[in-house]
This record gives C-alpha cells, structure tokens and sequence, in this order.
C-alpha cells in the first residue's frame, strides 16, 4: 500500500541523477567474452548460495536497448555502467576482441541518442582468468596490464564520454576476494592481502594517466564508505573499531586523497613495495571527483573472549581476527540484513570533508540502495526517500556533493548470494528476461519530475 510522503527536497539544478549496473551482474553473453575470476568462483561448488552463475543474468548483451529505454524513461541524466575487461581483452592483454569493444560502442550511442550521459566504470572486479593465474592483482604487473587495457577503452568510446570511474570498491575486493575468501577469486590471505589493496590503487593511478593522455579530463574512482562505530566506550572496542575503520575506510580514501597511507598500514606495505613513495606519488595524482558508495554504518568492538566465526552482512567471518562486528539493534533492516540508518549517510559525508577539508574534491554518491522483494516495493521507496533527505542534510551543512546514482536499475547477480537478493528498480524474471518496474522506479520517476519542474522552489545556484 502507498504511502503519502512529502516531496524531496530541491536539490541543486546541476545536481547530477543516475543509476547503477555492473558488467558481470546484468551482461550474461558469457560465451562472447573471455573468461573472468568470477566464472571460475562460481563454477566452484558451494561458492555461491543458491548454486547460480551469471552466464546469462540479465542478457542484457542483448537487450541493452529496452534497458536504455528503462533509464531514458526514468528521467535520469546518467547511466553507470562497468566494462568487462575480459570482453574487451579476453586474455586481459595482448590481442582485442573488436566484437567486445563494438557492443559499448552501441550501448553508449544508445545513451547518448537517449539524452543520458554514459559513465564507464572500467574495473568492477571480473579480472580476466588469464590475468589471475598471471599472479592477479597480487601481482604489480597487474596494475600495468589494467592501465593498457585502460587506454583500448578509452581510445574506441571516450569520444562520448564524459565521465570516468576507474575502480569499484577496491576495499571489497580486497577483503572479500583476497583476505577472507567469499568472494573471486576466493583467496583467504587475511592480512597478506594488502598487496591487492595497493595494486589496485596503483592501477587507478596508471589508468588515470592513460585516460588523461586519451583526452578525458572528468575522472574518478568509487570508494565504499561507511561510518564504523565502537561498540561501547571501552578502550579494547574503540581500538577495535579504530582498525576496522582503517581497513575499510581509510586505506582506500588516504592514499588517494592525501597521498599516504594509515600508519600501521604504511609499516606493513613499507616491507613490500620497494617505492612506496613513488608509487603513493602516481596513486594522489589529482582526480576530478571522488565517489563514494554508502550502504551501511558497521559497529565493531573488540574481539569476542571464546573466538568463533562470525555471522555479518550475509558473510562468515573467520575465527581470530583483531575486531568483532556488532549487531546495530533498533533500525530496521533490508532483505540482506542490512541495518537501515539513512542520518549514517550525513555523518560519513560531514566527517569526511572535516577530516579532509580543502584536499576533498567534489563528491559524488556512486552507489546507494538496498535489497527488498516485490513489486510494490514500498521499503525501498522508504530507504531512498530517507537516504536523499540525508543527502540532502549534507548539501545544506555545506558538502560538495555533485550527483547520486541508485542501486541498481535492474535485479541482477548479487556475487555470492547469486539471485536471491533484488536490489533493482526494475523486476527481472529470470526466465523470460522480461522487465517490470517496480514502484520505487515510479516514485522517483516522479521525483525526477518535480526536481526538473519550473517555479517548484529555488534550486540554488548552478555550480562550476
């Protein structure tokens, strides 16, 4: 049943709408690609719940026109989506499928004859097998090979594009992929995986030269944040959370922002990389915007007396570790278990550009959304509408916040939980590919509407 809520706020005129895809989650044509890290994890028993792969997901190879006309439809001025690299390169270097780079060529001339920008995320974690078993991206050369493969996309679609991403949540694919093993390529490296971390980095600061040379000059990376909480005013527990924070938080965003890392990180990359200096000098290379991925706060206290596994977010967690994450009672929760606490969202942002202050560039929230069922999906209604007034909060408080994208236009593969989690707009049923927006997709439709609408309040100052 609806629900009768106030209009959004206004939000700037130059505010810039979008939504989100992933190349591995919607694509399917997996037949028409290379293979990927994560067609090996799935093909694995067990790696994924409900024993599914993404060799067809969404077709949206195929049926990226009807999707376009979703976001065209919509009243959306941009279009997240990633590149496969093993679509691309099927071997991750060397010899280009033309077939790969011919289906982007389509979809962003579909974008850009829709009126709805094209914004290529080039790595959203589908490494090309080839390059994995090269060493993946433990492996130094991996940043190189990601830049090269940077500068093929580049020079076949930037043309059209206005707006780069480099990486999606190298935090995630760092922890889930390589320390803890639940996600491609399945590594349990724990601690040792912070070569990945670092890697990657370097590759978005490689990729960011290559782009540069290839004539872009509006590029940014994506960066999951979230506000860690102590579980109690304990000392063990704010160490804990300190940690954890470190971990998910700023080892991504320092280096890039400041161009050095935590301190306790330093000291252990200090050991592995023999330029870190050098190497934190190409990863701080000045970007255009940072973008940020916000789902949810975490709250983290010292590690359990008796250590067991550990259930979080839909995840176990190993025995051992140097923090335990803590239930967060009294909000409600997302299909995935996920607490929903939209004022988490000011406070990443107020606290980032305190921490940051000048050297912040402009933000953008690259990914924001939430997992429910049905198609009268009135709780994601809720969680959005929360999350904009949040957002909104923000701007008012006097954050540079430039444009927000949902999570996701469609249902799609949801990694390790495969199909079970829906986190679309849009309805997809899985066996006959057919798309039925849901009713969050006609709330903010008209949303949409009303932010465009002459005389519907003062929308501020266009910004530079």
């Amino acid at each position: 049943m609806a629900t009768t809520r106030a209009p959004l706020p206004r939000f700037p005129r130059d505010f810039l709408w979008g939504v989100s895809t992933s190349a591995h989650q919607i694509e399917g044509a997996a037949d028409q690609r290379g293979p990927s890290v994560w067609d090996a994890f799935t093909a694995l028993a067990g790696t994924v719940k409900d024993g599914t792969t993404a060799a067809v997901a969404c077709d949206h190879v195929h049926r990226y026109r009807d999707d376009v006309a979703l976001i065209r439809d919509l009243g959306v001025g941009a279009y997240r989506f990633s590149v496969s690299w093993p679509r691309v390169l099927p071997h991750g270097t060397g010899a280009v499928s033309e077939r790969g780079l011919d289906f982007y060529d389509r979809l962003v001339d579909e974008l850009c004859a829709a009126g709805v920008r094209p914004v290529p995320t080039l790595f959203h974690w589908d490494t090309p097998l080839a390059v994995e078993e090269a060493g993946g991206w433990l492996s130094r050369d991996t940043a190189h090979r990601f830049a090269e493969y940077a500068a093929v996309v580049a020079a076949r679609i930037g043309d059209r594009v206005p707006k780069w991403i480099t990486l999606n949540e190298p935090a995630e694919h760092t922890l889930l992929g390589h320390a803890l093993g639940q996600h491609a390529p399945g590594r349990q490296l724990l601690f040792d995986a912070l070569p990945v971390a670092h890697h990657q980095l370097l590759g978005h600061g490689l990729a960011v030269s290559a782009l540069r040379a290839g004539g872009a000059d509006d590029i940014g990376v994506a960066n999951s944040h979230g506000p860690t909480w102590p579980a109690s005013d304990d000392a063990a527990d704010r160490e804990a959370a300190d940690l954890y924070d470190v971990l998910l938080n700023r080892m991504f965003s320092d280096p890039l922002i400041v161009g050095r890392y935590p301190e306790v990180i330093a000291e252990i990359l200090g050991a592995e990389v023999p330029d870190l200096d050098g190497d934190l000098k190409v990863i701080s290379a000045p970007i255009d915007w940072y973008g940020i991925n916000f789902y949810q706060p975490t709250k983290v206290g010292a590690p359990r007396a008796e250590p067991t596994p550990t259930e979080f977010s839909g995840l176990t967690l190993p025995s051992g570790l140097p923090f335990s994450p803590r239930p967060i009672d009294g909000y409600p929760t997302t299909s995935f278990g996920w607490p929903v606490v939209p004022d988490a969202l000011t406070e990443l942002l107020l606290a980032l550009r305190d921490r940051y202050a000048d050297r912040l560039p402009p933000l953008l929230i690259t990914e924001n959304g939430c997992s429910y069922d049905g198609l009268d999906d009135q709780e994601r209604i809720s969680y959005l509408d929360g999350h904009l007034r949040a957002l909104h909060r923000a701007l008012e408080a006097g954050v540079d916040v430039r444009g927000y994208f949902v999570w996701s236009l469609l249902d799609n593969f949801e990694w390790a939980a495969g199909y079970a989690q829906r986190f679309g707009l849009v309805h997809v049923d899985y066996a006959t590919q057919r798309r039925t927006p849901k009713a969050s997709y006609g709330w903010l439709r008209r949303e949409l509407l009303a932010q465009h609408a002459p005389g519907a309040g003062d929308p501020g100052p266009a910004r530079g």
